[in-house]
């Protein structure tokens, strides 16, 4: 993207202050502010105008507390600005994980939680066990596996949560699992699997969508991504490619759809958006026993 393409685009320039360039989005109504313009919240920052309204819908206690202890008015957890979402998945995944090295139960834990086909067809296989769709990201292989997993998640997640907020952030996290799980449903059906890494990619497809969108230099985030797109299919890795392209493609498509209906007006259609590629992801676990019974 050349210089010109950033000064053209106008969603890189401050809604308030058009001649003030910004890459920082409203938590709320996700429009590019400045830093004038920029007020902190519980995730990331917000505008005047979503401050405002959340102000104007204060509680009376909470307006009393506020007279009483001489404070600005402003948003819950002012100065709050971590990933909390980020940290409450890698908390919980970390927990999974030492549970699973509990001596004569861990095993148990990893064949409960994780992604394996054929549990989702019991018409054929006599059980029918759906969570496994999801949770397939909480349980690894080994502390390495699950190591650089939590690792690229907290790297992507403290910068991409922040800008879309913490519900969009969770929603594309799992869509990504979820499209991860439906590739390897497709590409390797008896094949069970392991790990975060699918919801990974599709953390790592957003941010390169929003930040193409955003005019933010992503060649980096490109050339990683290719790196370990690539690696998954070298032979004696005994890695998941399935679940990397699943996951990749479910984040390009979330990307796509949250940059595309960054407007207030437009979230009732994002929303729409979202729960039609989750259905559709779902739609296509119709066609496995088409191609394997």
């Amino acid at each position: 993207m050349t210089s010109d393409d950033l000064r053209r685009n106008s969603d890189n320039f401050c809604y308030r202050h058009p001649d003030r360039q910004s890459f920082v989005l409203c938590q709320r109504c996700l429009r590019t502010i400045c830093p004038e313009c920029q007020t902190p919240a519980p995730v990331g920052v917000i505008c005047p105008e979503c401050l405002a309204e959340q102000q104007a819908s204060r509680t009376p206690a909470q307006k009393k507390a506020e007279r009483r202890w001489a404070r600005r008015p402003a948003v819950v957890a002012v100065g709050d600005t971590r990933p909390l979402a980020t940290y409450a998945i890698i908390g919980i995944t970390a927990l999974v994980y030492l549970i699973s090295l509990i001596p004569g139960f861990g095993g148990t834990v990893t064949d409960i939680l994780s992604f394996w086909a054929p549990t989702l067809y019991p018409e054929a296989f006599g059980v029918f066990q759906p969570w496994r769709l999801l949770t397939v990201s909480l349980v690894h292989s080994g502390f390495w596996h699950i190591g650089l997993n939590m690792l690229a998640l907290w790297l992507i997640g403290r910068n991409l949560e922040p800008l879309l907020g913490r519900w969009r952030f969770v929603a594309l996290y799992l869509i990504s699992t979820l499209g991860g799980s439906v590739a390897v449903a497709l590409l390797a059906f008896g094949t069970p699997v392991v790990g975060a890494s699918g919801a990974v990619f599709g953390l790592f497809g957003a941010l390169l969508i929003i930040g193409r969108h955003l005019g933010a230099p992503v060649m980096g985030i490109a050339i990683v991504l290719g790196i370990n797109l690539v690696i998954g299919f070298i032979p004696g890795f005994n890695i998941s490619w399935q679940a990397h392209v699943g996951g990749l493609i479910a984040g390009l498509l979330v990307g796509v759809i949250l940059t595309q209906t960054r407007a207030r007006s437009r979230r009732p259609l994002q929303i729409a958006l979202l729960i039609t590629l989750t259905v559709g992801l779902l739609a296509l676990l119709l066609v496995p026993p088409v191609l394997y019974f």
